[in-house]
């Protein structure tokens, strides 16, 4: 009972009091007036030109709702998040660069890039109109002669960590954790569809079948109206050209030549896009959905580049990104017939 008493006569002995941390502002996350288009681009992939346009882009909805003199600007967030896509570093890494907090980051990076993504019907197009499918059908056609060409077709991985539910389905063939990315793009090199849902087991030939392009062209496409170039590892149909496992021939070997050199295009965007935003190449520590986000967000801010003509940077080394080749699809091959009439009549 002594002892029960002297307890409680000190009981700040046993519980000193917290102390309490003291609370500082930020004044500048970063000085933007003072660097150069060079210095810029190095840090976040765009010159001014570019930074304004997305700023201007997105002011309506990262525009801050209270006037607290501590809220980050429009242009600090955007900032922030390109800072993300551009390094993919840990979030506490971009926060002590930048000046803020990690969990600012990450609630900036999910708020720009859910931003971005609901531009993208606006920013990522499938072509449609005649005039549109014919200019890219003459860009295509500039590279090595293969006709009628709208599209090249194709599927690349993003690293994530094993995600907490339905994990084993995210080990694709290379035995690691990802993503599989379908994405077309047009002869300039823009992304005209994306597809950043799927994980990392599932098949090619399977994400493009049950895609909203797939369905589109499945139903509607005619050859006159164009084809897509995709590798192997995708079915041989009317409007999807692939090419000739064993070719035989003069216009069947002519023929893959000229669909290699087309259809390298979409890896090498592949590579020029794992290049502009590093957090592509290095992986993501997220859940799939948030991951599925930023990859979305990541395609836009591509296009925007290509538009504006942003040099890639050259501090950035990435491998060429080689997709799934040697994962062959086994099933119906319908688009033979239109196939060897392409050969026999431009190849021969």
């Amino acid at each position: 009972m002594a002892y029960l008493l002297r307890f409680h006569r000190n009981p700040q002995q046993y519980n000193p009091p917290r102390q309490r941390r003291e609370r500082t502002f930020r004044r500048e996350v970063f000085d933007f007036d003072g660097y150069t288009d060079s210095e810029l681009r190095a840090r976040f992939r765009f010159g001014r030109e570019g930074i304004n346009l997305i700023e201007r882009m997105l002011e309506e909805e990262l525009q801050p709702a209270t006037g607290r003199s501590c809220s980050l600007s429009v242009r600090e967030q955007v900032l922030i998040a390109l800072r993300f896509y551009a390094c993919g570093s840990y979030l506490q890494v971009v926060g002590d660069t930048i000046g803020v907090d990690k969990g600012t980051v990450c609630r900036v990076v999910r708020k720009v890039s859910l931003a971005l993504c609901r531009r993208k019907d606006q920013l990522i197009q499938f072509p449609t109109d005649p005039r549109e499918k014919a200019t890219i059908r003459r860009g295509f056609f500039r590279i090595a002669r293969f006709p009628g060409v709208i599209g090249c077709l194709d599927g690349t991985h993003i690293r994530i960590t094993a995600p907490t539910i339905n994990e084993p389905a995210f080990v694709n063939r290379k035995n690691y954790h990802s993503l599989n990315v379908q994405a077309i793009c047009d002869h300039k090199g823009r992304f005209t569809n994306i597809v950043a849902q799927w994980p990392g087991s599932v098949h090619d030939a399977h994400i493009f079948s049950t895609s909203a392009v797939g369905r589109h062209l499945n139903q509607n496409q005619q050859p006159e109206d164009g084809v897509l170039l995709g590798d192997s590892g995708y079915a041989c149909r009317p409007y999807l050209m692939t090419p000739y496992l064993h070719p035989v021939g003069r216009a069947q070997r002519r023929f893959n030549r000229a669909h290699r050199s087309t259809r390298y295009l979409i890896e090498r965007v592949f590579g020029m896009w794992k290049k502009r935003f590093g957090c592509l190449n290095i992986g993501f520590r997220m859940a799939p959905a948030r991951v599925s986000t930023i990859v979305g967000a990541c395609a836009i801010l591509h296009n925007i580049a290509i538009n504006l003509k942003e040099p890639i940077p050259d501090n950035v080394q990435v491998p060429a990104d080689n997709g799934d080749m040697g994962v062959q699809y086994q099933g119906p091959q319908d688009g033979r017939a239109v196939r060897d009439h392409l050969a026999t009549t431009y190849f021969a």
